[in-house]
């Protein structure tokens, strides 16, 4: 399976489409939010493959190449 180029594009672009933090960037999402969801288990489908990228990259403090990525 090759990666998609345009993930982590899609990722620095799409905006939460649901519930307390509707319109909220994923990769602006708070920590606490995104760990909640890991504990819980994500999304299923593309919504739960963004989350959990997102959740990983700002683990481990990747978030600002996602921000140059934002139209």
């Amino acid at each position: 399976m090759q990666p998609d180029p345009n993930f982590l594009i899609q990722l620095a672009n799409t905006q939460m489409p649901f519930g307390k933090y509707k319109g909220v960037f994923l990769i602006d999402l708070p920590e606490h939010y995104l760990v909640w969801y890991r504990n819980k288990g994500f999304p299923k489908g593309k919504l739960g493959q963004l989350m959990e990228s997102a959740f990983d990259i700002r683990r481990n403090g990747l978030e600002h190449l996602i921000y140059k990525l934002k139209k």
